[in-house]
């Protein structure tokens, strides 16, 4: 879903709602508006239910809606791995948390404001995070003495005080919404499973969400059922109703669109995994290449397996392998055919796939490999994010076989990067790790679409002929004579007459290409692939320092760039003074790296790992480093990491 923001405008007055997306919206000067409505400059709201009420699609709809009426916004999808964990227990709990605000935000929120819990082990599962004075809409219907006794309570939450903390709000849903659908000839069971839309309709009346794109979204959805599509508006406009005419809910709220926070252009909300397909897509066409993906299902990647099939228009092929290896090799294949070749995994897959990239490394070929992380070791934690691969994409492989590293900070953030992993294969002829992670794969935010003179040109020269004179004048191809300035060898597509030349992954020999033994040799290629590596032209890395008077340098990669710059913004605010660098390219790290870290007297590393970069970082530049890690299968907190780095400051 887009939106198109053409200038800064001020937000609707306390009386009316901006007209968004061709449709208005409830006031209170309108029939039905005699409830009170507040201003509110931002909301963390959370849906939480058993894995089979639908939470991350009520979630999803809520995020598009909102993404629509121009909000800034983040999400948090947290998931169980099982595919139908045993209904109403607390491993069967799904969940999915979404921060929208009238300004610029970072992060899907430390604690939800809201907490609609679908069943008692939702609400046991999350009751921990949501803080005293927040709202809780409870499905009464669930709580069952049964229901209650699995999860572990002994007595009702709703009766024994327990949550005399928070504004309860309990709602029957599933006989509100088996009521609204009485004149559908639906049992109660199928009648239940649309409670969701119910519980939506009443979040989008609370905080005045547009309507329309959720109606049309489920009668496409269900356009072979359209009984179950009516179904579903029917109660989800019951929700709505009942929000309007209930008591209980005395007031609803307004957040204004984020209309400041934007640059003009057209802008939709988009996940990490998605935006890195239009990546990869954008990088196929940038380079006039055909995109070739080798992949084998496995999560959180698999998105962008099933995204890239949509896109065949675009010259993209996707072959779906029996296995990692097969997945890596196809690629590798499409790659010494001349197409852009990629493959997807996360960090079990890279583990299968190290011989192959060694292999990639040898024959010197352009070729992504994607790892979109998770938590481990072996299978861990499916469905939670982790940023541990770093090391295994730095030195997981035989021999010396370095590969450039390139990590998003964003769910938009995996587009630019995508194309600027590609860019590296491209140029310099090597394969390239480019680490996204859980976190930023299934999260969104809203994406600015770039225009297309805003991208590179990525186009690159295939051999065409000779390149080398010998000493008797004769003109041969040798297929690893080097660019003088990036060190990579020429793409030969096969089938190109006097081109000829052998591959594998014995080792080279220098500009010949043919099998060598020599050890002076052997290491001379093994120096020189390193120095391609580290001869890459990466950007210089930024630093923000608002004051210059900073000495405490917090320094980050990947996913954790949001909760860094929100905990920074925090302390800046409070008269503290702190400087933060975040990581694009890991290697090879930027030119003045070094310097940078000079430059402050102490520097903090917030990883959600055991210390990887941090043990880069000490080994390279020999500075103190502090670690601050974590490794719950979750991102890291505002909060927690503005304490951490405030005792850091002040220690």
């Amino acid at each position: 879903m887009t939106s198109q923001v053409s200038s800064p405008a001020e937000p609707a007055d306390g009386t009316a709602v901006e007209h968004v997306g061709g449709q208005r919206l409830p006031t209170p000067d309108q029939p039905g508006g005699e409830k009170e409505v507040r201003r509110l400059d931002r909301v963390i709201i959370r849906f939480a239910g058993d894995s089979g009420d639908g939470m991350q699609l009520t979630g999803d709809r809520f995020t598009s809606e909102t993404a629509s009426f121009g909000n800034d916004l983040s999400t948090l999808p947290n998931f169980p791995a099982e595919i139908r964990a045993p209904a109403g227990t607390l491993p069967g709990v799904s969940s999915f948390q979404l921060h929208f605000a009238d300004h610029d935000i970072l992060t899907p929120g430390d604690a939800p404001n809201v907490l609609v819990a679908m069943n008692p082990a939702a609400l046991k599962a999350n009751i921990a995070d949501v803080p005293r004075g927040a709202e809780i809409i409870v499905n009464t219907d669930e709580f069952t003495k049964r229901a209650m006794q699995k999860v572990g309570y002994d007595t009702s939450p709703l009766e024994d005080g327990s949550l005399d903390g928070f504004s309860v709000h309990p709602v029957p849903l599933t006989t509100l919404t088996v009521e609204a659908l009485k004149e559908y000839d639906l049992s109660r069971k199928d009648a239940g499973r649309s409670k969701n839309m119910f519980a939506l309709g009443l979040l989008s009346w609370m905080y005045h969400r547009p309507t329309e794109g959720t109606e049309k979204f489920l009668r496409t959805k269900f356009a072979k059922k359209p009984d179950i599509a009516e179904a579903n508006i029917t109660a989800f406009r019951a929700g709505w109703n009942f929000g309007e005419t209930t008591e209980d809910f005395a007031v609803s709220y307004e957040v204004a669109p984020a209309t400041k926070a934007f640059p003009a252009g057209t802008y939709r909300n988009i996940s990490g995994n998605l935006a890195l397909s239009y990546g990869l897509v954008a990088a196929g066409q940038l380079a006039d290449l055909p995109l070739y993906l080798g992949s084998y299902p496995i999560t959180p990647a698999s998105d962008i397996l099933h995204e890239l099939s949509k896109h065949k228009n675009f010259g993209v092929r996707t072959f779906q392998a029996e296995d990692e290896i097969a997945g890596i090799g196809a690629a590798l294949g499409a790659a010494f055919g001349g197409s852009l070749g990629v493959t997807t995994t996360s960090g079990p897959g890279v583990a299968l796939k190290s011989e192959a990239i060694g292999l990639a490394v040898s024959l010197e070929l352009p070729l992504l490999i994607v790892d979109i992380q998770r938590g481990g070791p072996s299978t861990g934690l499916p469905t939670k994010t982790e940023q541990a691969d770093l090391l295994q994409a730095m030195y997981g492989r035989n021999g010396e076989a370095p590969v450039p590293i390139v990590a998003p900070r964003t769910p938009g953030d995996c587009f630019d990067a995508a194309i600027e992993a590609a860019r590296i294969a491209l140029e310099y002829r090597t394969p390239v790790f480019l680490l996204s992670d859980g976190y930023l794969a299934n999260g969104s935010e809203p994406w600015r679409v770039p225009e297309t003179e805003e991208l590179p040109d990525l186009r690159v020269q295939f051999a065409q002929g000779p390149n080398h004179t010998l000493d008797d004048g004769t003109e041969v191809f040798w297929p690893y004579k080097r660019d003088p300035r990036t060190l990579a060898r020429p793409w030969a597509i096969p089938g190109t007459p006097g081109l000829e030349h052998r591959i594998g992954g014995i080792e080279k020999q220098d500009g010949t290409g043919n099998i060598s033994y020599d050890p002076a040799n052997h290491d001379f290629m093994t120096r020189t692939r390193q120095a391609k590596i580290d001869g890459i032209a990466v950007p210089d890395l930024e630093v923000d320092d608002p004051s210059g008077e900073a000495r405490l340098l917090v320094l980050g990669w990947g996913s954790t760039y949001g909760p860094i710059t929100a905990a920074a913004r925090r302390l800046r605010a409070a008269g503290e003074q702190v400087a933060q660098a975040h990581l694009r390219h890991l290697n090879p790290f930027p030119a003045n790296l070094g310097e940078i870290l000079e430059r402050y007297d102490k520097v903090v590393i917030p990883e959600m790992n055991l210390g990887q970069l941090a043990t880069l970082v000490r080994a390279k530049y020999l500075v103190d480093a502090r670690s601050y890690t974590q490794v719950t299968g979750l991102p890291f907190k505002a909060e927690q990491l503005a304490t951490v780095l405030k005792e850091a400051i002040d220690g």
